[in-house]
């Protein structure tokens, strides 16, 4: 009925999601040992709802009380690191820990700061895509989707360009582990990553408490809000985070974008002639084929949502790519409308835990995309390939695409 690994789905899991809606919109999966939500009403409704549902449960219950399988997979205890760093970041708390976490680290990604970056976004996607023009090929995910959030992520944090490649290596090794069929293997090189990374963020907060910069980093350490501060753990584990969410989710997102726009000529042009507006055409993208498609709950009370009765302590799957595409909310959801108004997607998240870094991350895309169609006049699909194996994040490993100049 559900198999979010198989070829068929990996490659196009939007037919199973319709599925889905229409004859089990809500579902357990025993292998995820999870109840999963297709809909965007319940979805949202479970994203926005505190009382019963939480992205931690230990803000109201006690370890015992919760499915103890499912306590072993998010805090794994044979890999203790990436459990106290990766769980430990205010992504993955409630309140009142979230509550302070997020106000002492909000502020340096509020639209205001996060206009800051466009100009050399702008100019990077640029010099990318001359270069490539000269050639009539690129290679998508390599040469373009990787390089932009990386560079700008980095240089939000203050870090060299010689640890660029490093950084993106422990990366792509630690969120591995946020899927249910992670292996051994996988698991023990997320660990090994986590203490190399923890070490060295160690010392990069070092050498800023010795000598301030103009980075995260260094607001970090300076930022304090009625006497409270941050300690070098919370910095580097939220140092973590940022990299970590900063980079994964935006590579996939200009990925699948420039694929579906490969495949869409005549959306494409809108796009390219400016009549759709690149900040519309973002919502959408993100919305037609979201990079990320799962995020997880604990039920923290005995309740029942769409018919079904949910026990205190076990966790449901808010399918975020089937909340996208459901038809009672999106006018042919199948179909790329870069003009789309209104588009409450929910590829950011809602409620509480609405994602810290959408500024930042819409000033990104709209620099990519808006730099790529103000000089690509045409874009062909060459290949792709390679889909991410995941139900969490959804993304190419290869994407190479004919382009000719404007």
């Amino acid at each position: 009925m559900f198999d979010p690994y198989s070829s068929e789905f990996l490659d196009d899991p939007y037919p199973t999601y319709a599925r889905l809606r229409e004859e089990s919109p809500a579902f357990y999966d025993g292998t995820w040992e999870l109840t999963f939500f297709t809909r965007h009403d319940d979805v949202t409704a479970i994203l926005k709802d505190r009382d019963r549902f939480g992205r931690d449960f230990r803000h109201r219950l006690e370890p015992a009380e919760v499915d103890q399988d499912l306590y072993r997979r998010i805090y794994p205890p044979q890999w203790p690191t990436w459990a106290r760093y990766i769980r430990e970041s205010f992504i993955d708390l409630e309140p009142p820990r979230h509550t302070r976490l997020r106000r002492l680290v909000s502020k340096a990604f509020t639209r205001r700061s996060s206009e800051a970056f466009r100009p050399r976004l702008e100019g990077a996607a640029a010099g990318i895509v001359d270069k490539a023009l000269e050639s009539g090929t690129l290679d998508v995910i390599e040469d373009f989707a990787t390089p932009i959030p990386v560079a700008m992520i980095a240089e939000l944090m203050g870090l060299p360009a010689r640890d660029h490649q490093q950084v993106l290596d422990w990366s792509h090794a630690i969120v591995k582990v946020f899927d249910q069929n992670v292996s051994d293997a996988d698991g023990e090189a997320a660990e090994s990553a986590t203490k190399d990374f923890v070490a060295y963020l160690e010392e990069v907060v070092d050498m800023r408490r010795k000598n301030r910069g103009e980075d995260l980093i260094s607001s970090m350490i300076d930022v304090e809000d009625a006497g409270d501060t941050l300690t070098d753990e919370e910095i580097v584990g939220t140092s973590i985070l940022t990299l970590n969410a900063g980079h994964e989710a935006t590579v996939h997102a200009i990925g699948n974008g420039l694929l579906a726009l490969a495949r869409d000529d005549a959306q494409y042009q809108r796009l390219h002639q400016a009549e759709a507006r690149v900040e519309t055409a973002v919502d959408e993208l993100l919305r037609y084929d979201s990079p990320l498609q799962m995020f997880e709950r604990w039920v923290l009370v005995d309740t029942e949502v769409a018919g079904v009765r949910l026990a205190k302590g076990s966790k449901v799957g808010l399918l975020f790519g089937s909340a996208n595409h459901d038809p009672e909310v999106f006018g042919d959801p199948g179909s790329l409308d870069l003009a789309r108004q209104p588009n409450p997607h929910v590829s950011f998240g809602a409620g509480l835990h609405y994602c810290v870094g959408a500024p930042l991350a819409r000033v990104e895309l709209e620099a990519a995309f808006g730099s790529f169609a103000s000089r690509v006049a045409g874009i062909e699909l060459r290949e792709a390939s390679g889909r991410i194996h995941s139900l969490v994040f959804r993304g190419l490993e290869n994407l190479r695409v004919d382009i000719e100049a404007a």
